[in-house]
């Protein structure tokens, strides 16, 4: 099972780079971010056309996310993360897709800080993990997968100083994400490839991507009874050098068939 994450930065202007890396790839679960696209303009017929289902939930200017399915519907089970009512913000979706539940994350960038957004940002990925915890207990396999806007490790961007004040490499946002991960989540990419520089995301600026000046901020995390079905993690970097393309690149796993 083929299962990757794509924050898409406008899902209708990259549709047609998202259409051919889909009949190229041919994932079973895609976890989109950034569609900035409101519900009534998401492409779900032409992704329908591609052999997909989906659900999701749109938003205006930089939010958005949804699931896609190859050749099923998604089984929606939330829109929101719990924990804060007033929190408008379309940054999370949840669905049961063949057997697993999947959590699309779109977590807060955070800049500037200090300030009102990097404050968000941290106490969204602590609503984060009260809520993975919760479906951890549940017993259900999860995947979590998506942008968490947090390079865990140096290891995680490149040799700089330049992004020393930004709040995707903040002792704060790392210590988040670590507290997040704990002892039971299993960070699948970094799992398979333990000391490999792999970036997700090449900023548009300063000719950052023909000099392979990247940060990993997309993770596809596995509850422990899927981490034993881990066989392959990757980046699908060559969609980040197409014309007009995201910023980031797709990151996938492909699960082993579980135990009958």
């Amino acid at each position: 099972m083929l299962i990757a994450t794509y924050n898409i930065n406008n899902v209708n202007r990259r549709l047609a780079n998202l259409l051919a890396w889909l009949r190229a790839r041919q994932p079973d679960v895609v976890c989109l971010q950034e569609l900035k696209c409101l519900d009534r303009d998401f492409p779900a017929s032409k992704l329908a056309q591609a052999g997909y289902g989906a659900v999701w939930l749109g938003q205006r200017t930089w939010n958005g996310v949804a699931i896609l399915a190859g050749a099923a519907e998604p089984v929606l089970t939330r829109t929101a993360l719990p924990g804060d009512d007033a929190d408008l913000q379309s940054r999370y979706i949840e669905a049961a897709v063949g057997g697993i539940l999947i959590a699309c994350v779109y977590a807060p960038n955070g800049n500037p800080r200090p300030g009102p957004k990097f404050d968000y940002k941290l106490a969204w990925l602590e609503r984060l993990r009260l809520h993975a915890t919760r479906l951890r207990r549940t017993g259900a396999p999860i995947v979590l997968a998506g942008d968490f806007n947090v390079a865990p490790t140096e290891l995680d961007i490149y040799p700089t100083n330049s992004w020393d004040e930004d709040a995707l490499v903040q002792p704060e946002s790392r210590a988040a994400f670590r507290k997040l991960v704990g002892r039971s989540w299993t960070d699948a990419i970094r799992a398979l490839h333990s000391e490999q520089r792999i970036y997700t995301f090449w900023d548009y600026k300063r000719n950052r991507w023909a000099r392979d000046a990247g940060l990993r901020l997309d993770h596809l995390l596995l509850s422990p009874d899927l981490a034993g079905r881990l066989v392959a993690a990757g980046v699908d970097r060559e969609a980040r050098g197409l014309e007009d393309a995201s910023d980031h690149a797709p990151a996938w796993v492909v699960l082993g068939a579980g135990q009958a």
